[in-house]
Order: C-alpha cells, then structure tokens, then sequence
C-alpha cells in the first residue's frame, strides 16, 4: 500500500513540475525532487527512469549535487515568470491587493531563482 502511494504521490509530483515548467508561479525544482524521493523509495524501475531523461534527470542530478541551474534557464524563467505575471498585473487581476501580490511572488521568485548556483557546463 505504501509503495503504491509513493508510486502516484510520485506521478503526481511529476506532472506538477512538468507542468511548473511552463507555468512559472508553479515550482518545478520541488515537484521534480519530489518527484526522485518518492520513486526512490517505491520503485527504482521509475527512479532509474526519471533520472535517465535527457533534462529532468540532469536537472535533478545538478540539483542534487548543489551544481546548479544553467544560465540559460535561470533567464527564460525570469522572463517568463514576468512576462506572464505582467500580463496578468495589467490585463486580469482587476484588484489592486492582487495585483501587489502578484509582483511580490514574481520578485520573490525572480530573487530564489537568481540566488541558486549558475551550472557551467
């Protein structure tokens, strides 16, 4: 019963940080470790599967070993997470609270991103 949990907590993460990847208030690094944690305690068949795609796994491998994001992701992240919060701030957050908040997530998103290690390959 445990195993099958961590199995779909597992897929379920997975999506969540695919998805995280192209909606940028959604955290992809969390949902992707996640992700690694709960396969490697179900079923080394999807761990060793995970860490064996071309970018997810070497983005979780990079994570892991404090190596980093690489610069190239760390700025089409920036630029869409403002891009897409932008839009929102000036086309359909019609409240002015929600407007704030939504600039102080994206700054605050912008600042976590920013901070990690640069990977150089």
């Amino acid at each position: 019963m445990t195993r099958t949990l961590l199995v779909v907590a597992g897929t379920v993460s997975l999506g969540l940080g695919v998805v995280g990847i192209f909606v940028p208030v959604l955290p992809t690094t969390p949902f992707l470790l996640l992700s690694a944690a709960c396969y490697a305690r179900s079923s080394r068949r999807l761990h060793d599967w995970l860490l064996s795609r071309p970018r997810l796994g070497a983005y979780i491998r990079r994570y892991r070993e404090g190596l980093g994001i690489p610069l190239g992701t760390k700025l089409f992240t920036v630029a869409l997470l403002w891009a897409t919060i932008g839009f929102s701030v000036l086309v359909a957050a019609e409240s002015a609270w929600l407007r704030v908040l939504l600039v102080v997530i994206a700054a605050a998103v912008t600042v976590h991103v920013l901070t990690r290690p640069t990977f150089k390959s």
